[in-house]
Formats: C-alpha cells, structure tokens, sequence
C-alpha cells in the first residue's frame, strides 16, 4: 500500500477536477443536468401516493408497530424500577456518590422513552396510511 500522505494527495486532485469539471460546464449544460437528475427522481415520487397499499406491508408494519409498543412498555418499566433504585441509593443507603449516576441512567432512559414514543405515534400515522380505504 502506498504513503497515507500520497494516498490523500491523489484523492485531493481527484475532487478538485471533479468539482473544476462541474464549474467548466457552461450554465445550460448545469442546468439540463440537474433536469435530467430532477426528472428522475419526480416519477417515484409521483407514483408512491398512487401506489395501493400491499396487504403485506401492513401486516408486517403493524407488526413491527406492536414490537414497538412493547419496547415502549418495557422502557417504561425501566423508569419506574430506575426511580425505585434512585429512592434507595439516596434515601436508604445514603450513598450520594450514585446518585448523580442513577439520575443521569435515568435521564437517558426518559429520553429514549420520549423518542420510542414519537416513533409510535408517526409509525401508527404510517399503518392508517396503508390500511385499505373502505
């Protein structure tokens, strides 16, 4: 393999002819190449609405949206136990070095709790999208 320095050098060169290449071109030529990248992407998503909904699909994202809920369950559990343990290293025990521990588990815990929740809430908008009409 070659010098690291060497290796970073051509990689350099090679991004500044790439981007040099680009800004040769004359504005028409840019133009009708982002028309072209533009015009490729507008027919896939034209066709997702029209698209009807895989039966599938459905089960296997309500599915998953139950995995979720359950993940959701557990995280909760995790909170009330956290709370419980934080109860007994500061009140009981009197160990104050874990507290400040415990409370920053805790708050990770809670903020992982919030995002799993979120994602639910968007996931369950998902499966009434891809439930049949009717």
């Amino acid at each position: 393999m070659g010098d690291p320095r060497n290796v970073a050098h051509a990689k350099k060169v090679t991004q500044e002819k790439h981007h040099k290449g680009d800004a040769a071109q004359s504005p028409k030529q840019a133009k009708k190449k982002r028309a072209v990248k533009s015009s490729a992407v507008e027919p896939t998503q034209a066709a997702k609405p029209a698209q009807k909904p895989d039966p599938t699909q459905l089960e296997k994202s309500l599915a998953l949206l139950a995995k979720l809920r359950e993940l959701e369950f557990h995280s909760r559990a995790n909170i009330e136990k956290l709370a419980e343990l934080s109860l007994t290293i500061e009140e009981e025990l009197k160990q104050k070095a874990f507290v400040e521990s415990i409370g920053d588990v805790y708050s990770a815990q809670e903020a992982f709790h919030s995002k799993v929740s979120a994602l639910i809430e968007a996931y369950q908008k998902e499966c009434d999208r891809l439930k049949p009409a009717g």
